[in-house]
């Protein structure tokens, strides 16, 4: 069988992967490659996973902990996706996980290099928690899950800024001052993953190239195990039921997001993201809330046309996850009251992540 190539694309919460391993997807399946995708979380009902799922691509989902943590995990998937003819994969770490290249791409290189060809670790970066970031004042995050952020930064093999449709000509002007005074040799790439704009630049450059984890970081781990611990870690799966034919299924969206926001708000609670996915019938929406001062977004309309559909909620935000489950079940009835709707908690996992303890860990870097 002939080397498979995997891209790993890195990056905090709420910095828009998912979408872009869907965009990449897409560009790669016009190009005639079978492509594969690999998830990475926590725990399982991951909204991720179920969004690329829908979109039609071939997805296998690494659950219960990181890549790095449950490397056998990782690999098995890889070699189903390799059995499936997959010949392209593209990975998406935990965001809140760190030291990848030490982890992932060193043992990959060292151990499977007669299997697998690495592109560069691309680490996507938020505009305004990157700004937050780079002007050291960590802005809606805990010190510590700055931390972890900003060594995403200082490992990335390639630093891509996403969601540039969003910054003005001298908002970009400024990012790249920064970004270019605190990490001269790391190269930086902007796109929109939700437009399109660079991202087939992007893929090109990263399909082109075998310079995959270029630095080894020296981690203070219980630093970025606290950094993970301050985040209560929530995902759910849920059964709705219109009491009436009124009204759309999106609109229960805004209503929950808007609602756990309001709450959120009340309460002065950082937001690593709350995010959503809703179907029914066929179709689906989304729904993303990354910060306080950002107000929730839906998009996709699902009309009640069928008398159920089903709900993924992922929901990381910095309080004790016995609190974050209580205020999660109070906005869905407070969204189900407006909407007309009754809700069925089938799955739902309230944890904080434990200390990291990686399978495999380089402590230098290994040549390709």
């Amino acid at each position: 069988m002939d080397k498979t190539r995997i891209l790993f694309v890195g990056g905090f919460l709420g910095a828009g992967k998912t979408t872009l391993l869907w965009k990449a997807a897409q560009l790669l399946a016009q190009r005639g490659k079978r492509v594969g995708l690999i998830t990475n979380d926590q725990a399982p009902d991951l909204v991720d996973t179920r969004l690329l799922v829908e979109k039609g691509h071939v997805v296998r989902e690494v659950a219960g902990s990181c890549f790095c943590c449950n490397f056998n995990g990782l690999i098995d998937a890889i070699e189903s996706l390799r059995a499936a003819d997959a010949d392209v994969l593209i990975g998406e770490p935990v965001g809140s996980c760190t030291d990848l290249s030490a982890t992932i791409l060193q043992p990959l290189k060292d151990k499977f290099r007669d299997r697998f060809v690495l592109s560069p670790l691309s680490v996507l970066a938020d505009p305004q928690r990157l700004v937050n970031i780079l002007d050291e004042d960590g802005g809606s995050l805990h010190a510590s899950a700055a931390y972890i952020f900003r060594k995403q930064l200082e490992e990335a093999d390639l630093l891509v800024v996403n969601k540039i449709d969003s910054v003005s000509p001298e908002g970009r002007d400024r990012l790249e001052r920064l970004v270019a005074a605190q990490f001269p040799q790391t190269p930086v790439r902007c796109l929109s993953a939700r437009t399109g704009e660079g991202v087939e630049a992007w893929l090109d450059e990263v399909l082109g190239s075998r310079q995959a984890g270029t630095r080894v970081l020296d981690i203070d781990y219980d630093v970025y195990a606290e950094g993970e611990a301050v985040l209560g870690w929530l995902n759910a799966d849920v059964r709705l039921s219109s009491v009436d034919s009124g009204g759309s299924w999106d609109s229960f969206c805004w209503d929950l997001l808007k609602s756990l926001h309001a709450e959120l708000r009340k309460r002065q609670t950082r937001i690593g993201h709350v995010k959503l996915l809703l179907a029914a019938d066929g179709q689906h929406c989304v729904g993303n809330l990354t910060d306080l001062h950002r107000a929730p977004a839906v998009q996709g309309r699902v009309e009640r046309t069928t008398a159920t559909a089903d709900l993924i909620l992922n929901a990381r935000v910095e309080m004790a996850p016995e609190d974050l489950e209580r205020i999660v079940r109070d906005a869905l009835a407070k969204a189900a009251a407006l909407g007309h709707v009754r809700f069925d908690v089938l799955h739902l996992r309230c944890l904080r992540p434990g200390r990291p303890r990686p399978t495999h860990r380089c402590k230098t870097v290994v040549k390709p």
